[in-house]
């Protein structure tokens, strides 16, 4: 007996498994807080070298602050006060303009920074000075974040399959909420940057089990349609940042306030069921007996047990059971199959690093910031309602190419297009568009992947494909420290990821409306014949029990 039928019995897509989805949108509200809380926390207001010990000395006299700044702070071409730098000693010549500022030696700040504390009362470049030659740091923090996303999805890819999902999904609650705090009143960079690292270690595991329990539950028909409505999760939470982040302006609350939700999560968890699928192929079939029966109840089908009998579970087949153990390095043993992976690969990081490029650089426009942000959240909704249309009607690498190239042209139109007031709507329209095109893209990459690797290696090429897009995320922040190099350099490195992996994701096959592979061997002959398949089809396949790969954006 296959697992989907007894599913069909308790009604596969009915109360339970909606409250079931319903209750993991709290824990994942705080993800894309996290993933993106960098845009806040880690800010550089403006700043200039701090000259209060000069006037503390009596040095400026009766001076206004203006002039106390001109006779000490050299000028920028804008014609504000310089960042970095400094006079070696006040030059109140200046004061009358009687030389040229630029004949002036200038030092390094001596005493350090007064910053802008209009937009945010602190934040980790305020807190550690994380300014000049220090700048780089502050957009390293987000690098070393998903460096522990991409930890965390190792370890708790093996676990939640050794200890089950449920007690694992605790332990990611618990461990979130306490990583986050101590990383949140953490007294130097060196202690921030390592909590900061577990943090996202840690957040992996709500991301990884909250997906694969939904899916479980959920019969063959409505994944999809889970996949997409649980991913609205991310862009509520995206939208609810910008608000956290406007009325909470000092880092270390931010960072506490975004983390809150999980604590009702923790209270709730009591609510969440342990993964039937798991429990089968850890021999507790009893266990996952009574769960199927709350399930049937709560579905209004009350002849389940008349229908299913605890001895039919030990039927159930999967494709654990069939004896072989398939590794990564099975990824690239055949040419087809190796074929397979290297593109994917390389789509997945183009999917991720245009995604985060853009979403971590919503200062480029000279909108506002929170505004921008909450836009750029709100222009994934309808895109991931569209593309679950488009992915049915148009096919999936029809719309994977079309939504990365269409990305990377995005941001080729505002490289090209000027930056003055005249063209701010324009270029917000296509930017605002560009983002929309690179979640779609996001989107469609999950169930475009599941699809084309076999059942008997789909957990191994969900897991290499996520490492490629946690790498893409790491790098982003990195790339955009180039701007110093040249202002233009990381949007232009950005478009040219995006167009070339579109272009790589045109030579992917097209699996619409086509059985899922079973074996190494349906990929190498290709799927020379398209075959359509129907519910009933689906159902007798033997489905490999899913392993908490890593699932999120």
């Amino acid at each position: 007996m296959k697992f989907e039928s007894i599913l069909e019995e308790t009604d596969g897509f009915g109360r339970y498994q909606i409250a079931l989805v319903l209750l993991m949108y709290i824990p994942r509200i705080p993800i894309p807080c996290h993933f993106l809380l960098n845009n806040f926390i880690a800010a550089i207001p403006s700043h200039h070298c701090n000259i209060s010990s000069l006037g503390s000395e009596g040095i400026f006299g009766n001076l206004t602050r203006e002039e106390r700044l001109t006779v000490s702070i050299p000028v920028q071409d804008d014609g504000t006060p310089a960042s970095c730098h400094m006079f070696s000693y006040p030059q109140f010549h200046l004061l009358s303009n009687s030389s040229s500022p630029s004949e002036v030696a200038v030092v390094q700040c001596q005493n350090g920074w007064e910053y802008d504390n209009s937009t945010f009362i602190s934040t980790l470049a305020t807190q550690f000075d994380l300014v000049c030659e220090k700048r780089g740091l502050a957009k390293a923090s987000a690098t070393i974040f998903f460096v522990g996303v991409m930890a965390g999805a190792v370890f708790f890819g093996v676990l939640c399959d050794k200890y089950g999902r449920r007690s694992m999904l605790l332990v990611s609650y618990v461990s979130s909420i306490v990583f986050s705090v101590v990383s949140a009143f953490s007294s130097n960079y060196i202690m921030f940057a390592a909590f900061r690292f577990l943090t996202g270690f840690a957040l992996t595991g709500i991301i990884n089990i909250s997906f694969v329990l939904s899916i479980e539950w959920v019969d063959t028909k409505h994944r999809t349609f889970i996949g997409v409505f649980g991913s609205i999760s991310w862009s509520l939470g995206n939208m609810l940042l910008a608000g956290f982040a406007y009325l909470v302006t000092d880092w270390r609350m931010l960072i506490i306030t975004v983390t809150s939700p999980l604590l009702l999560a923790t209270a709730i968890w009591w609510w969440i069921p342990e993964s039937a699928r798991w429990l089968i192929a850890n021999g507790k079939a009893e266990t996952a007996y009574k769960y199927l029966q709350k399930c049937a109840t709560f579905n209004k089908r009350r002849d389940f047990t008349s229908r299913v009998k605890l001895e039919a579970l030990s039927t159930v087949m999967t494709v654990e059971q069939q004896g072989h153990s398939y590794t990564y390095l099975d990824l690239f043993k055949t040419p087809q199959l190796r074929r397979l992976t290297l593109f994917t690969g390389i789509v997945w990081y183009g999917v991720a690093s245009t995604y985060y490029g853009i979403s971590l650089n919503i200062t480029s426009f000279g909108l506002d910031l929170y505004l921008t942000h909450f836009i750029y959240a709100a222009i994934e909704v309808p895109a991931k309602i569209l593309i679950y249309f488009s992915l049915n009607k148009v096919g999936r690498r029809i719309t994977q190419t079309g939504t990365l190239v269409l990305t990377g042209f995005c941001i080729l139109i505002n490289i090209i297009t000027p930056t003055g007031l005249e063209y701010w709507t324009f270029r917000t329209v296509i930017a605002v568009l560009g983002k929309g095109l690179s979640e779609a893209s996001f989107t469609t990459v999950f169930l475009y992947t599941t699809e084309l690797y076999p059942t008997v290696m789909r957990q191994n090429g969900v897991g290499y494909t996520s490492f490629m897009a946690r790498l893409g995320a790491s790098i982003s922040p990195l790339i955009m420290l180039l701007e110093d190099t040249w202002k233009l350099l990381p949007e232009v490195i950005f478009c040219t990821v995006a167009i070339f992996s579109g272009l790589i994701a045109w030579l992917l096959p097209e699996t619409n409306n086509e059985r899922l592979p079973e074996t190494i061997e349906d990929i190498e002959e290709m799927r020379k014949k398209p075959i359509n398949f129907t519910t009933e089809d689906q159902s007798n396949i033997p489905l490999k029990l899913p392993i908490c790969a890593d699932t999120t954006q």
